[in-house]
């Protein structure tokens, strides 16, 4: 008896003692937490602002890097947490690229989509929320994925894989854990903890080897890059492939279980005028060897030649910045392998606007980062995949070609220089080791002072922007004036007040279509009285009788109206009838100058002068 009571306590006992550490770690985490201590990692918090919207976090990134001090923050992309009627939400995953370094805000190509979207669609409300972040691969896209499925997207846009080898959880990054995805998926779970979290924190702090240490001097590519050199087909390089195969398939595996659209884009890189980082020297396996004999046959006219030695010298690369062709084949067969995953063919977008089919500076800054024109073809890409599966059951208005995007899409001068200058300064450092030219000099117009303030973080956007309209507008430059508007628009899509200037100047400016565009965006998300007004007086000024009456119509049955409208309706009925009568009968002289005199009675006239010409 005495022995079964014994046995009996030593297994109560070992049961104790295995409990009791978990109680322990868990009233720990639950210390941690009661405390502030750390920090909530869910990608999507409300956001503070406007708790009736959801908002990136930005300690999202955190999990992913060995020290946080090298995590990068994502956008502010505030959506409705309850999405509205007619919304169209599109989430864009991704890393540097995807984000639009170095020109981020309306240089990133999901920007260049959204305005093209808009106004080609304009009774649909789009939501594009950007979580691409700098310095991440396909595990942090995989898990960003694996969230953004709760939030009902009608799309997901990605463009991943340059960073395999050096982004954060890379094969050669200095975050790198194992090649075992269990284990990183492991070590990933568990870095939500707090605990957790205070064992990473204490870890760094007591680093005392130099390794350990961080020189913020060094950019981040530097930061990053712990196993600088991965022969082409080495363990190392064939780790980062199958790395990227299979979170890729998962990614794209779970959006198919979620009938959820994704649009795949290949990747694009430098190859004619970046000369490789590292290279073998000598013998087959030299990158340098292999881009000198491209320069040659490019220098003789041989193209194709050309193109298949630039190919070679960016595989033999042994600082792998830039994706292997092997990561490009991988997007095909994943658009093969799952019906709800499309290509988007980015790459022969770009090569059919480069000289000879070769990619070169004329679309991409440095090694990776496409220019402003690069992210326009960008967009192209996805924008004609989108279209082409036709998810977007709206009528469009009208489509805005291409040429007209690259005028009219609001990236401004400030934005421009500011991309080039934080690649001039990039550059500077490694890998490129490029000194700024001796003959630079920045000028002391505006854009290029609030540009250079802006690349060495003395203002903000936001600043910049306003900054250039309030300058733009004392020097009676509406154009640039409306481009900074629109700008800013663009980044605050729920702010009500620069829709009116945008729409104001557009009007002045004679674009009829983008001053109607605005009004009606200020009179879906708030149909008040003065937005009524705005809609049928911009109308009238433009000579859309027709599309007018309604609006007048329903301002008429407001409180407060103007009770001088039953008399405007009258007359604008006139016109209408006129308009009618004019063209049943086109050599009646008469008729232009009574519309005219009409339109004048009624403030309008600018639609009058179209009469008067006649």
């Amino acid at each position: 008896m005495e022995k079964q009571l014994s046995k009996r306590k030593l297994k109560w006992f070992r049961a104790f003692a295995i409990i009791v550490p978990f109680i322990i770690l868990i009233i720990a985490e639950l210390l941690l937490r009661a405390i502030g201590y750390g920090h909530n990692t869910k990608l999507f918090i409300p956001y503070p602002d406007n708790t009736d919207y959801w908002v990136m976090n930005k300690y999202a990134s955190e999990p992913y890097f060995s020290d946080t001090t090298n995590a990068t923050k994502g956008s502010i992309e505030p959506f409705k947490i309850e999405k509205a009627p007619n919304t169209f939400r599109i989430f864009v995953l991704g890393e540097s690229t995807t984000a639009g370094y170095p020109y981020f805000h309306n240089g990133s190509f999901h920007r260049w989509l959204q305005y093209r979207l808009m106004h080609t669609y304009p009774d649909v409300k789009f939501e594009m929320i950007n979580v691409s972040l700098t310095a991440v691969n396909s595990y942090t896209v995989l898990d960003f994925g694996k969230e953004v499925v709760k939030y009902q997207p009608d799309a997901v846009l990605v463009y991943t894989g340059h960073n395999e080898y050096y982004g954060a959880l890379g094969i050669g990054s200095t975050s790198h854990i194992a090649n075992s995805r269990f284990l990183v998926r492991t070590v990933l779970y568990l870095r939500k903890f707090r605990l957790v979290q205070l064992f990473d924190n204490v870890i760094n702090k007591f680093k005392s080897s130099p390794s350990g240490s961080i020189d913020q001097r060094d950019n981040l590519m530097k930061r990053m890059a712990a196993k600088q050199e991965i022969p082409y087909d080495s363990p190392a390089y064939q780790a980062g492939i199958n790395q990227f195969q299979d979170n890729m398939d998962e990614l794209c595996q779970l959006m198919q279980d979620k009938k959820i659209p994704v649009f795949l884009s290949n990747l694009v890189s430098n190859e004619k005028d970046i000369k490789p980082f590292i290279s073998e020297k000598g013998g087959s396996g030299s990158a340098d060897e292999q881009f000198n004999l491209a320069q040659a046959s490019y220098k003789a006219g041989k193209y194709t030649l050309a193109r298949q030695q630039y190919d070679k010298a960016k595989e033999l690369d042994m600082l792998r910045f830039r994706a292997p062709e092997a990561m490009n084949q991988i997007i095909v067969n994943l658009t093969q392998k799952y019906n709800d995953v499309h290509l988007v063919d980015a790459k022969s977008e770009f090569e059919q606007n480069s000289p000879n089919g070769i990619l070169g500076n004329e679309t991409i800054l440095e090694h990776v980062h496409p220019n402003l024109y690069g992210y326009a073809l960008l967009s192209d890409a996805f924008y004609q995949a989108i279209e082409k599966e036709h998810i977007i059951k709206a009528k469009p208005a009208q489509e805005i070609s291409f040429q007209q995007l690259l005028q009219q899409m609001p990236v401004t001068k400030v934005d421009s220089l500011n991309g080039a200058y934080t690649i001039m300064m990039l550059e500077t450092g490694w890998p490129f080791n490029k000194p700024i030219p001796a003959d630079f000099k920045r000028g002391n117009a505006a854009e290029e002072q609030l540009a250079g303030a802006l690349s060495t973080n003395r203002i903000n956007w936001l600043d910049a922007m306003n900054q250039l309209f309030q300058y733009s507008m004392k020097a009676n430059d509406k154009a640039t004036a409306l481009k900074a508007v629109e700008a800013v628009m663009l980044e605050y899509p729920q702010n009500t007040t620069y829709p009116v200037y945008a729409a104001r100047l557009s009007f002045d400016q004679g674009n009829y279509d983008n001053a109607i565009f605005y009004f009606k965006r200020l009179y879906y998300n708030d149909p008040s009285l003065t937005n009524t007004e705005n809609m049928y007086l911009v109308l009238l000024k433009t000579d859309r009788p027709d599309e007018a009456v309604p609006y007048i119509q329903s301002a008429m049955k407001m409180p407060n109206s103007n009770p001088q409208l039953s008399g405007l309706l009258t007359i604008v009925n006139d016109i209408i009838q006129l308009r009618k009568q004019r063209s049943s009968e086109p050599a009646n002289r008469d008729l232009p100058g009574i519309i005219a005199a009409d339109y004048h009675k009624i403030g309008a006239d600018e639609a009058a002068k179209k009469y008067e010409l006649k």
